[in-house]
């Protein structure tokens, strides 16, 4: 179990999410954006919800629980990073949504080479854990 720190909070999340959490979290404090970050407290906490408002000057610290970095699952970040962009925040899912959320996406015939990512990502319902 890894953890984030942020001011005097810290979250623990499993490394595999923390990974693919601290990738969407720096892309967007990288560009001096600030969000929302929302997540689903464990229910040793109290089983809510907590949000924190993330902002580039406050520092972040990631601790990772094991000695090596996980796979990356592209569709599960793609999907993070949308709901980061959001007016709602960044809403942390699991990763079987994300497998849920690629399914919608209208399959490409391969013949035709072309990428049709564009159009489906304004066009697709985003399906959210919270």
């Amino acid at each position: 179990m890894g953890s984030l720190t942020y001011d005097r909070v810290v979250v623990e999340f499993e490394d595999r999410m923390l990974a693919h959490l601290q990738l969407v979290i720096i892309q967007k404090l990288r560009r001096g954006e600030s969000f929302m970050l929302s997540w689903r407290d464990a229910a040793i906490v109290g089983d809510g919800r907590s949000s924190a408002w993330l902002h580039p000057s406050i520092p972040l610290y990631f601790k990772f629980a094991g000695g090596h970095a996980p796979t990356i699952n592209p569709s599960w970040v793609a999907q993070l990073t949308r709901s980061a962009n959001s007016s709602q925040g960044l809403v942390v899912t699991a990763e079987e949504s994300a497998t849920v959320d690629a399914n919608l996406l209208p399959k490409v015939e391969p013949a035709l080479g072309i990428r049709v990512a564009a159009q489906t990502r304004s066009t697709k319902a985003s399906v959210t854990e919270h």
